[in-house]
């Protein structure tokens, strides 16, 4: 009787971790104006099957980009991404949210190129009231130029949570009660771009942009935007609480949504500031609880 009073109890804690916890809402695809405009280089954008899917060209004139029409203060945000194939050393593909003001903040997916046949890295970066400092940089599991793949960031006011094909690899706290600044007063627009920056994305700098391969291409679709809409000078959304995204099951990752962050930390991480003591002789205070370490 007790063993199975044991099993029973064991069994309740199992189906009860399991529903406080919830994979994000599937992604619905939308066209390009649904959500979006061009924000520069508006010739350097081509339009493909009625602007479901587009493609961003880098040459050695201009890159080009793209932003939401309007400002969002917590949701969840998808982009379909194939990068730069190829040599693509010296470029950046960025996939970000960012407020408007000096003491920004800041989400970012940044894909940095590499000479042909080395890995893609992607560096992920955390700026809360101006500052970032935050980097932390993996390789795929995958070659992100053969096929789409999809790049999202969930944000609640209690995390924020970096996901590829929806398997988590980054996540950061609300940690207030620790001093550590939070995204959650400012409203950001999602921007997208490619754009050169050779000066520091390959190998510190090193490898330079063969503009004999221009032009780079990267190709999006989706255009997926679920948030909660203000205006840049908005502090709080009026439906807070009331969204998907603010319920209990998204206030922390699951025991298997860790389980897969770890096997990203332990087989693909290359660079954590966490774990940086030339940068951080002493432990940054988010590390711990979020996981880094």
């Amino acid at each position: 009787m007790a063993s199975s009073l044991l099993t029973l109890c064991l069994l309740l804690v199992s189906l009860t971790s399991s529903a406080l916890s919830a994979t994000p809402r599937r992604p619905v695809d939308v066209p390009f104006g649904r959500n979006y405009v061009p924000t520069w280089a508006f010739d350097h954008i081509k339009y493909l099957n009625g602007g479901s899917e587009i493609q961003l060209l880098l040459d050695k004139y201009t890159g080009t980009g793209f932003q939401t029409k309007g400002s969002y203060l917590f949701g969840h945000f998808s982009m379909n991404i194939k990068m730069v194939p190829g040599d693509s050393a010296g470029t950046v593909t960025a996939f970000y949210l960012s407020s408007q003001n000096a003491e920004h903040d800041e989400i970012d997916f940044e894909f940095l190129g590499n000479r042909t046949g080395q890995p893609y890295i992607l560096q992920t970066n955390v700026f809360t009231g101006g500052k970032g400092d935050r980097e932390q940089r993996i390789y795929l599991w995958f070659d992100p130029t053969k096929a789409y793949h999809r790049y999202s960031v969930l944000w609640n006011m209690y995390q924020v949570v970096f996901l590829v094909d929806n398997i988590p690899i980054r996540v950061f706290k609300n940690q207030k009660e620790l001093g550590v600044k939070f995204p959650f007063d400012q409203p950001m627009k999602v921007y997208n771009s490619l754009w050169n920056a050779d000066d520091w994305a390959t190998r510190g700098g090193l490898e330079k942009t063969d503009w004999s391969k221009a032009p780079f291409v990267a190709a999006y679709k989706g255009f997926h935007v679920d948030g909660c809409e203000a205006s840049v000078n908005s502090r709080f959304c009026a439906t807070q609480g009331k969204r998907w995204w603010d319920q209990t099951e998204f206030r922390d990752l699951d025991s298997f949504q860790w389980r897969r962050l770890k096997w990203v930390r332990q087989k693909f991480t290359i660079y954590n500031y966490c774990t940086d003591r030339t940068r951080y002789p002493q432990l940054p205070p988010e590390c711990r609880r979020n996981r880094d370490i």
